[in-house]
């Protein structure tokens, strides 16, 4: 009996932090916030230089909304580039990576999901777009920037921006020692500004 009260107890409290975590956030956007949105940019700066993104408001704004707020807030500094794979990708924005512990990071997020924005723009190099989990709608806060084409990944991941500036930073980052797990073997902070 005592066992039945206790598993009545905490059947809720896990369903309850289950909901809390897969909270969706998905808003309408006014043209106005639109465009200062397309207007804005984002600076990533890094041991190795700075890399410059504009953003694509026009087909996802709430991926775009998300990671200014995120940045605005300071998620995103102190974490590191976790994941790099030469001809491919690097990959950011887990708030995991802010332990020096390896073993948790790519699996951690700001504790909310995105609503996915697939759209038509093509995974080229220079790209932004959003990492996800199998489920489409699991975007939270990391991201990748494609350092060559990758159109089998087009309409499977929402693109949300571009880089205008550094992808020889990039380049660089992408290309230093790594674990079997594609991580960095030194630590590529990061930290986010955003120029309104």
């Amino acid at each position: 009996m005592r066992i039945f009260k206790i598993c009545f107890l905490l059947v809720p409290m896990v369903l309850f932090t289950i909901s809390v975590y897969a909270e969706m956030k998905q808003k309408t956007f006014t043209k106005e916030e639109m465009k200062k949105m397309a207007e804005t940019k984002a600076v990533i700066e890094t041991k190795f230089g700075n890399i410059e993104l504009r953003f694509f408001s026009e087909v996802a704004p709430n991926h775009v909304s998300n990671f200014i707020e995120l940045a605005k807030k300071g998620f995103y500094d102190g974490t590191t580039f976790h994941r790099v794979i030469p001809g491919f990708m690097i990959q950011g924005g887990d708030p995991n990576s802010k332990n020096p512990d390896k073993s948790m990071h790519g699996m951690g997020g700001p504790g909310y999901t995105i609503k996915a924005e697939f759209n038509d723009k093509p995974h080229k190099r220079g790209i932004l777009s959003m990492a996800r989990a199998a489920q489409p709608d699991s975007a939270g806060s990391q991201f990748f920037i494609c350092v060559a084409d990758a159109p089998f990944l087009d309409r499977q991941y929402t693109v949300f921006g571009e880089v205008v500036s550094g992808m020889e930073v990039a380049d660089k980052i992408v290309n230093q020692p790594r674990d079997q797990r594609d991580n960095p073997n030194e630590r590529i902070e990061i930290k986010v500004k955003i120029v309104e």
